[in-house]
């Protein structure tokens, strides 16, 4: 986030807690137990023991592990899309035309888009309606980091952007249409696939809805853009919370959807742009008494209109005494305050090393967002509290992650307040929520909600939709 005071803004919404919150648990069919309609499921994610080995011809290609799945992921995908396109769009799906494995630090290789040589990358070449992935540093990082999936997802985005030359006007694509449209269409894409491996028709993988659909995420957190990009910038790709939540539209909504994304029905809900002129720290600050005093104004501002005295933020540790303990933040009822321990919270906050990030070794932290949305999350389940609602229970994780959501869009709106949302803030926000232990979809005691995906599809709600949502979809 960054700091500095703007010129006063008219806030129509002063308190984003929707006064309507309810002290009743979660109903059965509550967002908190599906995912997407479906069961959340626990298993081993990944190639199944006895996928068949793939009938394609891969030009460079090896033995090794990261091309084995490359080439049963786009096997896979194809198949997905032989029945999938003609049965949606009446269009019969075409194999993309040639596959190239290469080594990004071993010989080069020509293609239509070009030399590999220092290429880390996996993409989709229009002009000669090829995939090309780079299997000497690329995909083992990935598979290293977040599994199996991570290859799928790539790939799965890849032939996503084959399914646009197939389709053409059907998806809008013309040469004028923005990368950053093709992108989404193509993550949404992704995600309709993804789906398809969910309900079991794979014969190549199994995808749990839980810890699964978590490493799918994690792999578009990893690819997004750094922050500062804007989405008008030739080539902007997107950040992780626009991928994903494309990616998530695609999962829920199905192929149409996705063809339909455009410039005019993405663009309100982008939050790719570059760092304002006065946004002098590029988005970060240090984690310490001033900036939680930063974030006290923000919080208690934000939540005025509940009606309620907001929990006060006190440097005790991060535990409660004789109650919950889930440093580095803890809401304390006792005495309705959010006891936290400054030191982790400035570890956490550290800046982003997203170089360090894509090649297995990062030296950084999760950004100062990261650390912002752990206490705000606390301080959310005080107000809740406070008027009545749960704060034990799986809605109660999601209704304050929500609610997390609908604090970060009114940060800029808040007039005198210190703390804007800055570029890659949101990013910063989702690498927690991913995180095993965050504590941003989190009940008062710590629990999470086991769910990645329907963790960052709260917060994602209560951003673009304010905070009525966040008690009627999370009861």
């Amino acid at each position: 986030m960054r700091s500095g005071v703007r010129r006063l803004v008219t806030v129509a919404m002063i308190g984003v807690v929707a006064l309507g919150l309810s002290a009743c648990g979660g109903s059965e069919g509550s967002p908190s137990g599906t995912v997407a309609g479906l069961p959340i499921t626990h298993f081993q994610s990944g190639m199944k023991p006895n996928a068949p080995t793939p009938d394609l011809q891969v030009r460079n290609g090896s033995d090794d592990a990261a091309d084995k799945l490359a080439t049963a992921t786009i096997a896979d995908v194809e198949s997905y899309w032989t029945t999938e396109l003609p049965d949606v769009f009446g269009v019969k799906f075409e194999p993309v035309k040639s596959l190239l494995s290469y080594e990004s630090n071993g010989p080069n290789q020509e293609s239509g888009c070009g030399n590999t040589k220092k290429n880390i990358n996996a993409f989709y070449c229009g002009q000669d309606d090829s995939i090309l992935w780079d299997r000497g540093v690329l995909l083992p990082n990935m598979i290293n980091q977040f599994g199996q999936l991570s290859v799928v997802t790539v790939l799965a985005h890849e032939v996503g952007h084959a399914v646009q030359y197939r389709l053409l006007d059907k998806a809008g694509i013309t040469r004028g249409t923005p990368t950053i449209v093709k992108e989404q269409q193509a993550d949404c894409f992704a995600g309709t696939y993804y789906r398809w491996v969910v309900e079991g028709h794979s014969k190549y993988f199994s995808v749990s809805t839980s810890d699964g659909l978590n490493a799918a995420l994690s792999s578009l957190f990893l690819v997004r853009d750094v922050a500062g990009v804007s989405a008008t910038d030739r080539g902007a790709h997107g950040t992780a919370f626009d991928r994903i939540f494309a990616f998530q539209l695609g999962f829920e909504k199905g192929p149409e959807q996705c063809a339909g994304l455009n410039l005019d029905n993405i663009g309100p809900r982008l939050t790719e742009r570059s760092f304002d002129s006065g946004d002098k720290n590029q988005g970060d600050i240090p984690i310490d008494a001033t900036a939680l005093g930063y974030l006290q104004d923000s919080l208690d501002k934000a939540f005025g209109g509940a009606g309620v005295a907001g929990p006060k933020i006190v440097a005790e540790g991060g535990t409660c005494a004789g109650g919950p303990a889930t440093a580095p933040a803890s809401y304390c009822p006792s005495d309705n305050t959010v006891s936290v321990d400054v030191t982790a919270l400035a570890d956490l906050g550290r800046p982003v090393d997203q170089d360090g990030e894509f090649a297995g070794q990062s030296r950084g932290g999760h950004g100062d967002f990261a650390s912002f949305a752990e206490v705000a999350s606390r301080y959310a389940l005080g107000i809740q509290k406070s008027v009545g609602a749960s704060t034990d229970n799986a809605n109660a994780g999601l209704r304050t992650a929500c609610l997390v959501g609908a604090w970060a869009a009114a940060t800029s709106k808040l007039g005198s307040t210190k703390l804007r949302l800055s570029s890659g803030d949101l990013d910063e926000a989702i690498s927690d929520l991913l995180r095993p232990d965050s504590l941003v979809a989190a009940d008062v005691n710590g629990k999470r909600v086991d769910a990645g995906f329907n963790r960052v599809e709260a917060m994602r709600t209560g951003y673009l939709q304010g905070s009525s949502p966040c008690s009627t979809r999370y009861p």
